[in-house]
């Protein structure tokens, strides 16, 4: 019998279906901890065009999370990485980079309307309410991704309406911008698992000072990402 890559997958989606995901163009704005997760998923399910923006290099603070992160990637840009994985897992896919961070300033550049699905998984609030603002007006489905820094227990992550969110601080300041906006139904990944943050001194120009840091883990952005990605593929069968 003849095998291909999607062998295991015709056993889940129908064959109408992988022939869906293949036509459709996803966008993933950031591929760090959340996003280069999100971005294997996609791939692997059988996305066949997706848009990859960020602006970021691989730093070796990442490769205690982040997928595209290996020692050998240190220092190249992760735009350029996350390509080449991509088309090493499907050699026909289409990929588009954009070697910027996203922010309202510099919306122009894309044409919303030409996707099918926008995944937010970018850290800036300006950045994460543009990207929602733009989504809505080309009638886009989008859906974003919340703090996932000082987060261990994945069991913790949710996919809800923003609205519907609790504990997370980042959802709360993106509730509250969204509402300015009369903004609603926004479709979001989130924890509600308490932060861990720690005091660090650190040097200032009036001296020493203590400062409250929050850190990031192998668990909770992975999965955060995961869940983005399943989302969406489920999304995009029913419709």
């Amino acid at each position: 019998m003849i095998k291909n890559w999607q062998d295991r997958s015709s056993l889940i989606y129908s064959e109408k279906a992988l022939k869906k995901l293949s036509s459709c163009r996803v966008a993933i704005f950031g591929v760090g901890g959340v996003g280069g997760h999100a971005l294997e998923a996609l791939i692997r399910s059988g996305i066949g065009k997706i848009d990859i923006i960020d602006a970021d290099v691989v730093d070796e603070t990442n490769l205690n999370r982040q997928l595209l992160a290996t020692r050998e990637n240190i220092g190249r840009k992760k735009t350029e990485v996350a390509r080449e994985r991509v088309l090493c897992i499907n050699p026909e896919a289409e990929v588009v980079t954009h070697d910027l961070f996203y922010l309202p300033e510099t919306k122009d550049r894309f044409d919303f309307s030409s996707y099918d699905y926008i995944l937010d998984c970018i850290d800036t609030v300006s950045g994460k309410v543009s990207l929602i603002e733009e989504a809505k007006a080309a009638g886009v489905p989008i859906i974003s991704a919340m703090g996932c820094g000082g987060k261990v227990d994945p069991s913790h992550l949710k996919i809800a309406d923003i609205e519907k969110t609790s504990v997370c601080h980042l959802a709360k300041v993106m509730r509250l911008e969204l509402r300015k906006r009369g903004i609603k139904k926004v479709k979001v990944v989130y924890s509600d698992e308490p932060v861990i943050a720690k005091e660090v001194k650190e040097k200032a120009e009036s001296g020493e000072r203590t400062v409250r840091r929050i850190g990031s883990g192998p668990f909770v952005p992975c999965a955060a990402g995961l869940l983005m990605a399943s989302e969406v593929v489920k999304d995009l069968v029913s419709e």
